[in-house]
């Protein structure tokens, strides 16, 4: 069988090729899988997608259509799938319920060092010369207070880190973490975490109910001195809102490596383009915010780690079995 995977990075490619390589031919596209593209998977039982495709109704009918079976993601979210149409269609949807959760963890203290100690504003001084120490003042970790919404995997990871720094440990989730209580973290609800945390970082998944789950009420809430970091999901944070209390000279650092209206823009270049998102291109000018392209992921273990799970959910499939992977359990038509 030969399997079509969209999405794929150059430095993605050569691993995924070397894990297939044994079981199934793979082709690798760099394209996103779309409305448009969709048509590509035309004759492919089996796709593979990346976490920023599109699996609208129009996309799925599209695949279905053209003979595909299974759609293999290669991320943990899929709230980009619309898995009751996928259900509808007769689709097996298969995602990475887990891998590395210290390529995220370490990616959002980047995030967060970042920011605090002004290493993009410095080391853009350095490059022409400018050697001076104005602007560039960070602060002290320890003895500071940190909140973490969401103690999950990551979220623990996130912790573990954080008590490395001597930190105050706040969490928030719908159900406590014994190892993060064990590290002294202190389980208190929305409001007060955001009132009493100097640093916050979010690591829930993005469903109905967190949508905006950093919202206008939530960022006034804060403190006016405090970092927050986002490398979860974009649609966590209310954009636009966030915008608004930068402008009105609010927070001393904000690191973003996921956006709510992502899609289309990050993995791409578009340096040549005019970016018609008028809230990206305002957030970015922000001498305090850091934005990445949704890389948190992107180290070999993690990488490896997905390119693992979704060969696996590709055999589970051909071998007719299921995996806690599987969020649309059909199978291959009869």
């Amino acid at each position: 069988m030969e399997i079509l995977a969209f999405g794929v990075q150059a430095d993605e490619r050569p691993l995924i090729e070397k894990a297939f390589a044994p079981h199934h031919d793979i082709r690798c596209l760099d394209v996103f899988l779309t409305e448009d593209t969709a048509p590509i998977a035309a004759g492919y039982e089996v796709i593979s997608t990346s976490v920023n495709a599109i699996l609208d109704n129009r996309v799925l009918q599209t695949l279905a259509a053209g003979g595909t079976q299974m759609i293999a993601q290669r991320s943990t979210g899929f709230n980009n799938i619309d898995l009751q149409v996928a259900e509808r269609l007769g689709l097996t949807v298969a995602r990475v319920s887990s891998y590395s959760p210290y390529s995220v963890a370490e990616f959002a203290w980047t995030l967060a060092m970042a920011v605090n100690r002004r290493i993009v504003r410095a080391s853009n001084r350095t490059r022409d010369f400018d050697f001076r120490l104005d602007g560039l003042m960070g602060r002290d970790l320890r003895g500071r207070t940190v909140g973490v919404l969401g103690t999950g995997k990551i979220g623990e990871a996130f912790t573990r880190i954080a008590h490395g720094f001597g930190m105050n440990l706040l969490g928030w989730d719908v159900a406590e973490n014994p190892a993060c209580v064990q590290l002294g973290m202190k389980y208190v609800d929305k409001d007060q975490l955001l009132a009493e945390s100097d640093l916050i970082s979010l690591h829930v998944p993005l469903l109905p109910a967190t949508r905006h789950l950093i919202g206008a009420a939530a960022l006034r809430a804060m403190k006016d001195d405090a970092i927050l970091v986002n490398s979860s999901r974009g649609g966590l944070i209310d954009t636009e809102a966030l915008v608004a209390e930068l402008r009105a000279g609010r927070f001393t650092g904000v690191g973003l490596d996921v956006y709510e209206a992502e899609a289309g823009l990050f993995f791409l270049d578009k340096s040549l383009e005019v970016v018609e998102d008028d809230t990206l291109a305002r957030l970015v000018t922000f001498p305090n915010v850091v934005v990445t392209s949704h890389q948190a992921y992107y180290t070999e273990d993690a990488v490896g780690q997905i390119i693992e799970a979704t060969l696996a959910n590709v055999l589970d499939y051909v071998a007719g079995r299921r995996s806690e992977n599987v969020l649309v359990p059909a199978g291959p038509a009869a």
